[in-house]
């Protein structure tokens, strides 16, 4: 998420949150989804219907695969001062989310916290009740054990000082030259070697 961002900082940004379909039940509400994926849709196609509709049922059919499952959206808005849902690109595509899984989370980029040197999260979480996305707690925003949030602000602060953004790829990127991978197997394996500093 922070990648994509980064990659456009004079763009709305937005994409899709995965998790891991093991640890979501069916019938029940998902108070903590344990989201393991990212996948950036667009920089600016936003308001192309049929593109999105493509992108959703590759992500849908990739998420299958690897025993995933759509849970959340996530956005940044074009304006730096900006990081109400109101104003992020392609809110329906978070509510289409919603009707299929009603513990949906949408994440909202704050611009202004974006960094070099991360000192906090830089997301709002919401998440659907009574008819609107409400904002949550962000203390309820954990890591994957063993890390730790400051180990986790470091890692991405690594990754925005080796530029790793560049080599992020959204689905946009994907429709001007489909060679190239958006599901970014290569960022998430530089994101694994930097994480296994931390676990030794």
């Amino acid at each position: 998420m922070i990648l994509h961002a980064a990659k456009y900082p004079h763009c709305a940004i937005n994409g899709i949150l995965l998790a891991d379909g093991r640890t979501v039940k069916d019938d029940a509400k998902n108070p903590d989804l344990d989201i393991v994926d990212a996948m950036p849709l667009f920089h600016h196609s936003h308001n192309l219907t049929p593109m999105a509709e493509v992108a959703l049922t590759q992500i849908d059919n990739m998420a299958q695969t690897d025993n995933r499952i759509i849970v959340g959206y996530y956005a940044a808005c074009e304006n730096y001062n900006d990081s109400s849902v109101e104003k992020c690109p392609s809110p329906k595509i978070a509510e289409k989310i919603v009707e299929y899984f009603p513990s949906a989370l949408f994440a909202v980029i704050e611009n202004k916290k974006l960094a070099k040197n991360m000192t906090s999260p830089a997301l709002k979480i919401h998440r659907f009740n009574d008819g609107k996305w409400k904002l949550q707690e962000t203390t309820k925003l954990l890591f994957p054990p063993p890390l730790q949030q400051s180990e986790v602000l470091e890692l991405v602060s690594h990754l925005l000082q080796w530029e790793a953004s560049k080599d992020l790829v959204d689905f946009d990127n994907y429709l001007d030259d489909m060679s190239q991978d958006w599901s970014n197997v290569g960022i998430e394996k530089v994101v694994e070697k930097v994480t296994e500093k931390f676990e030794a």
